[in-house]
């Protein structure tokens, strides 16, 4: 009985939004003969969705406005909170620009890992997150990337606002397309935190890319 609740939470916490906009979208971006231009295009419509579905977590208050015909009260984000968009270099860009769109009270803070090739292992070139916190609970965290692969480099993220003491339930993984490998890595680690993404595909190669996938996403997409 016991197992059978663990493996309810951790499907709890796995979000796959699927709508026909989402579905033709992502067979744009996986298509091998779309070109980069496009794959960005596509890339920030099923964004935009996946993070109105992450902005479900914020918290609201009570707020009058007065319209041409009336004042009356109504809700909106509790401006108290600290919003941070936390893009893992380089291919995590693509969501900035939807998300300052979307949140713009957002801090934008960047990561910077790449990973070895033969390790499969994240190594760390930038890291914009030293910051204070005080009132750790106030803060929400969208980590975005576009591919949950390994799930190593976001683990590593993780970490770096964990050690922050903001609430795991605080931070969302938000992906294009995830691995089962990744997100079980993640889930063993920290089965708090809520992964949003629109595919769950088959498995990873020996190196370490999703298939069916897209490829290498940030190449793909900054056409290099």
């Amino acid at each position: 009985m016991k197992n059978i609740m663990e493996k309810k939470e951790k499907m709890e916490k796995i979000k796959i939004i699927k709508n026909p906009v989402i579905l033709q979208n992502l067979c744009i971006i996986r298509d091998r003969n779309t070109n980069s231009q496009e794959i960005r295009i596509a890339a920030r419509k099923i964004t935009r969705m996946l993070l109105y579905e992450a902005s479900k977590c914020l918290p609201v208050t009570e707020k009058t406005v007065t319209t041409p015909l009336a004042s009356f009260k109504t809700e909106t984000i509790d401006p108290d909170i600290n919003i941070i968009i936390s893009p893992i270099l380089r291919a995590g860009l693509i969501f900035t620009d939807e998300a300052i769109d979307i949140l713009p009270q957002a801090c934008i803070r960047h990561i910077g890992m790449y990973r070895d090739e033969e390790t499969l292992k994240p190594v760390w070139y930038y890291n914009k997150v030293p910051m204070k916190t005080q009132n750790p609970d106030k803060f929400y965290v969208f980590i975005t990337d576009p591919m949950l692969a390994t799930g190593n480099s976001l683990i590593e993220a993780i970490k770096l606002y964990a050690d922050k003491q903001i609430p795991l339930e605080n931070i969302k993984i938000i992906c294009l397309i995830a691995a089962p490998e990744g997100i079980n890595n993640i889930q063993s680690k920290f089965p708090e935190v809520e992964i949003i993404t629109t595919a769950v595909d088959s498995h990873l190669n020996e190196q370490g890319y999703i298939v069916p996938g897209m490829g290498d996403a940030g190449d793909r997409i900054f056409n290099t």
